[in-house]
């Protein structure tokens, strides 16, 4: 995974996890939900990258 990807998945997971709590202290679900969709979005880049990391490895 490069160093880039993987900051910017970190990032775009914090912020997420950033928008869901402030959704949830603000009664907010709209935020709640947009707050989620970020961190699967990160989750999603994370595993995307980690599979393309292994079959490098493996053709190495």
């Amino acid at each position: 995974m490069s160093m880039t990807d993987k900051a910017k998945a970190a990032a775009k997971d914090a912020e997420g996890k950033m928008q869901e709590a402030a959704g949830k202290a603000t009664d907010n679900t709209e935020a709640q939900a947009k707050g989620k969709a970020k961190q699967a979005e990160a989750s999603a880049t994370k595993t995307k990258e980690k599979a393309k990391d292994n079959v490098k490895d493996a053709i190495d």
